[in-house]
């Protein structure tokens, strides 16, 4: 089964269409509107608008902030990655600093290794492997949807700062929900 197979028996056409949409997309319009229609596959408690327009950005870094935080500090982690559990931290917190600053083309690489560390401290050696999208989607089909968006990005990019910032709140988004 083909990886865009697996992902649209979780995920609407729409949304796939969206996602790849947004990736290639250099207006700022298209951009926030397919963000949007993206946001809907994360099912979050309050809508993406608002945060993507700008009044609720700052709202969504704190509980970004807060529930990461959370998240790392409850991760049971063998002793050997405990280095790596205090690194990210360190890292989320320079992150954060740097987008409340609205740094966002700046911050769009480290905002890709937070996440990566991240699972990697939550599933171990096992989200390096190329199946592990697809076990992730049948264990936690949320989960799932996330890690499939993340990693449909590239990792390196030359975007404006209003691209990277559409595409880190959406990482955002769903973190503070999850």
């Amino acid at each position: 089964m083909s990886k865009t197979e697996l992902i649209s028996e979780f995920v609407s056409k729409d949304v796939i269409d969206a996602l790849d949409q947004l990736i290639a997309s250099t207006s700022e319009g298209e951009i926030k509107n397919c963000a949007i229609k993206v946001s809907t596959a994360f099912e979050g408690d309050t809508s993406f608008e608002p945060i993507i327009a700008g009044p609720e950005e700052a709202k969504l870094l704190a509980s970004f902030k807060k529930n990461l935080t959370l998240l790392i500090q409850k991760t049971w982690v063998e002793k050997n990655d405990e280095a790596v559990k205090e690194q990210v931290l360190y890292t989320l917190e320079q992150f954060c600093a740097y987008i409340e600053d609205q740094k966002y083309a700046d911050e769009y690489k480290r905002f890709g290794q937070i996440l990566s560390d991240v699972v990697y401290l939550m599933f171990g050696p096992s989200s390096k492997e190329p199946s592990f999208e697809e076990y992730a989607l049948r264990i936690d089909p949320e989960f799932g949807i996330f890690w499939w968006y993340i990693q449909n990005l590239p990792e390196n990019v030359d975007w404006s700062n209003e691209k990277c910032r559409a595409v880190i709140l959406l990482g955002m988004y769903f973190l503070a929900n999850y």
